[in-house]
């Protein structure tokens, strides 16, 4: 079997407010990581790039740390088209504040707003210029799972989705467990409750047969 070239996203993002707050969300950023190691243990190139997390880079992987939404987006865009495969488990902001304050944002009497926007859409952009790439994305759904997942692998040009239900039980962030169902062109695949490492195995195992390896 040829090695592949696996361009893989994983944890969140942070999107400052000031210089002493961010807005992020609660990915561990573990189902990226197994999947790095998967990848690199068959012998496979990696190039991680990865939001924060508390985690250990996996032996043999090329690594980018990011930190916020427009620079995940930035080393997508500029390496996906080197990669054979794209696999993008990162949970990446829909919105950022619109304006980053300069200094930190002092404690007022009453509420306060922040006026935000949307960030530059990953999936959106790559998939439509996608080559010769085979491209998995990831859904994080708490109803219509299948649905919502379908719609997004046509209207973003995705040969995958791995869509997970954050309302079952030992599925989502944080856990070393994942409950995941893989929507494809051609129908969807349920699995059971695995680990993280075995579902990042099985995911590998689906994109190689799906590329003919």
């Amino acid at each position: 079997m040829p090695p592949m070239r696996f361009l893989i996203t994983a944890g969140p993002t942070r999107e400052a407010i000031d210089p002493v707050r961010y807005l992020t969300n609660h990915s561990s950023g573990k189902m990226g990581y197994s999947l790095a190691e998967a990848a690199v243990h068959e012998g496979h190139s990696v190039l991680l790039v990865s939001g924060p997390t508390f985690l250990d880079v996996p032996h043999g992987v090329d690594f980018l740390p990011v930190e916020s939404a427009q620079e995940m987006y930035d080393a997508v865009k500029n390496q996906a088209p080197y990669a054979d495969a794209a696999i993008l488990s990162a949970a990446v902001a829909d919105y950022r504040p619109a304006t980053v304050a300069d200094d930190k944002i002092k404690k007022k009497d009453g509420d306060l707003s922040i006026p935000v926007e949307r960030t530059e859409d990953i999936l959106g952009t790559i998939g439509p210029r996608k080559t010769h790439q085979f491209l998995c994305g990831f859904s994080m759904e708490t109803r219509d799972l299948v649905e919502n997942s379908s719609a997004k692998l046509a209207k973003k040009n995705l040969d995958m989705v791995v869509a997970n239900n954050l309302k079952v039980a030992g599925a989502g962030f944080g856990v070393d467990t994942n409950v995941v169902t893989f929507i494809t062109p051609d129908g969807t695949r349920e699995l059971p409750l695995m680990s993280k490492a075995d579902v990042a195995d099985a995911i590998l195992d689906e994109i190689l047969k799906r590329r003919g390896l």
